[in-house]
């Protein structure tokens, strides 16, 4: 049994975060640290893995795993029911998107590389780690503030994100009853290494910040310390009448 600080709202709770290796999901496992959690981070990458759990510390626990594999998932769980026994928190982070890309140049295998990560592989995720988990468990979906929006060149991936807002208030019919709460984070633009890898150049991605930016009240994009935040709110206690909830975290892009 590995033990977190004893300080902090998630003392002795034990939280998973997929694609924690990086951005967002690495930046929530810094905060549920932080917070006395035990957080185990999954990648696909040994060395990204190993490189997170060094920089992260206190006692992380690093596991690399591919969430399009079904027997990486029971691995994982496995791995998870022995190291901690239960699970209090899991934040399904990992996801991908390719573009911008228009339909006409859309192929069967990147089809298919957005859909089983973003939803096959979320919800897969969610199947595996479930028995781990019992009433007064949160689980957060990284979403994204696109989900309900048409978006020209992002067609495959914001249908992968509307999937996954779908999944979320279904789960949360499903698991209710059982005292799980099921919510989405729905990120606006932020920053990170998940940009390049998707393709965009910066002279791309430039673009489109400065259109975010110029669209959004606040007037900026945002931080993954920010989306950070917001999951540990539909993680915690506070939030504990919030089920089936979307929060969006994008300066105001997707409300205005």
């Amino acid at each position: 049994m590995v033990h977190a600080s004893t300080a902090g709202q998630f003392a002795d709770k034990t939280v998973v975060i997929t694609g924690g290796t990086t951005g967002i999901g690495f930046a929530t496992a810094q905060r549920f640290l932080a917070e006395g959690a035990n957080v185990l981070i999954t990648g696909q990458s040994d060395a990204r893995v190993e490189a997170a759990v060094q920089e992260l510390a206190n006692g992380v626990v690093g596991f690399r795993a591919d969430v399009r594999s079904l027997h990486d998932l029971d691995l994982l769980a496995t791995s998870t029911k022995e190291t901690f026994g239960s699970v209090d928190v899991l934040f399904a982070n990992a996801g991908v998107g390719t573009f911008p890309t228009t339909i006409d140049c859309v192929d069967e295998a990147d089809f298919d590389f957005q859909f089983d990560i973003n939803v096959k592989g979320l919800f897969f995720t969610v199947q595996k780690l479930l028995p781990l988990m019992g009433a007064g468990g949160s689980i957060i979906l990284n979403c994204s503030a696109v989900h309900s929006k048409g978006l020209a060149t992002a067609s495959v991936y914001a249908a992968t994100k509307a999937a996954v807002r779908s999944l979320c208030r279904s789960l949360a019919m499903e698991l209710g009853p059982q005292g799980i709460r099921v919510n989405t984070v729905s990120p606006g633009l932020i920053p990170t290494a998940f940009q390049a890898k998707m393709g965009m150049t910066p002279e791309a991605f430039s673009g489109f910040e400065g259109f975010v930016k110029q669209a959004a009240p606040l007037g900026r994009v945002g931080t993954a310390e920010e989306i950070a935040a917001a999951v540990l709110y539909l993680a915690g206690s506070e939030s504990s009448y919030v089920t089936a909830a979307d929060l969006l975290v994008d300066g105001g892009y997707m409300s205005v």
